[in-house]
């Protein structure tokens, strides 16, 4: 049979979609729920359209398509791309590059990122489609269910570590910490989140974020450190995010915080932990070792100049 590529279903593709992106990338968390609400949450601005290939009627391959809508440069798309394992060599990638690719020059960008795991086939897919290699980035796994996870410390004196949930009648605060946070972070495409009210909407309302997994640093008040929490609803457990703000840099906050979010995560059943790190974030990469973390996957970032 031919394989057809066309725009996403929600909810009816939902479930058979997760199971592409989890066989493709077991590493990342993903819920038929996420990816449903990521659909219909979408940033207007972002032309969000995941695709969907089909082999006689099966889902067998994916892929996330947009703009970098907070990104200041304009232009940027992305495409990134998952084919799942058992149903590679039938096109389905080929495919996808190709709709993703029009459908981005239809709605303005110039070039195109994606994210490829750094192994022989997939870095020769992406060159032989004309893509070129940058900057990588690693998974890492924790084992929460045997492994040891460090001693909770007591914060500092004037420092509160509380979850974010505490914040939930006006998470505000939150997401200006996570935007001078998110800025500093190390990439080929900078962010700048500016829209609270989609924050509110997308990160804040996403079905698997947990305010009660995730622990904030208070001084005076205010956020000053945090570790965003994501789950799966079981046992798998994601750092979606961890950041401090400049002023209170170098103080160990950001260990203060993962590790109270891991402890909860622990104590609320979730078995594995996963993270990821830009490969030149060695800050982040330093506290993930004192953690226990290990790497599991290395992706490197692809780019192709559009027209």
């Amino acid at each position: 049979m031919t394989v057809i590529v066309r725009a996403f279903r929600a909810p009816g593709d939902a479930e058979a979609v997760a199971r592409v992106r989890r066989a493709a990338l077991p590493f990342m968390l993903v819920t038929p729920e996420a990816l449903a609400f990521e659909g219909e949450h979408a940033h207007p601005r972002s032309r969000y359209r995941p695709l969907v290939a089909e082999d006689d009627g099966e889902a067998i391959g994916t892929a996330q398509v947009g703009l970098a809508h907070d990104s200041p440069e304009p232009g940027v798309g992305y495409a990134n791309v998952f084919v799942h394992p058992e149903r590679r060599g039938r096109g389905a990638g080929t495919a996808v590059v190709r709709a993703a690719e029009e459908y981005l020059a239809g709605v303005g960008a110039t070039e195109v990122y994606t994210w490829v795991l750094d192994e022989p086939g997939h870095r020769a897919f992406a060159e032989r489609h004309g893509y070129r290699a940058g900057r990588t980035a690693h998974f890492l796994r924790l084992d929460l269910a045997t492994g040891t996870l460090p001693p909770l410390r007591t914060p500092p004196d004037g420092v509160r570590i509380v979850p974010a949930s505490d914040f939930a009648g006006g998470p505000r605060p939150l997401f200006e910490l996570d935007a001078a946070a998110t800025a500093d972070e190390p990439g080929d495409v900078k962010t700048e989140l500016t829209d609270y009210a989609h924050w509110l909407d997308e990160t804040w309302g996403h079905p698997m974020f947990s305010p009660e997994l995730t622990s904030v640093a208070v001084v005076d008040g205010r956020p000053v450190a945090f570790s965003a929490a994501r789950t799966d609803g079981a046992t798998r457990y994601g750092t979606a995010m961890t950041g401090t703000a400049r002023k209170y840099r170098g103080r160990g906050l950001a260990k203060l915080v993962k590790n109270d979010s891991l402890h909860r995560a622990r104590d609320a059943g979730c078995t594995e932990a996963f993270t990821g790190n830009d490969a030149g974030n060695a800050p982040m990469l330093a506290v993930n070792e004192w953690f226990g973390y290990q790497i599991c996957a290395t992706e490197v970032r692809h780019v192709r100049t559009l027209g």
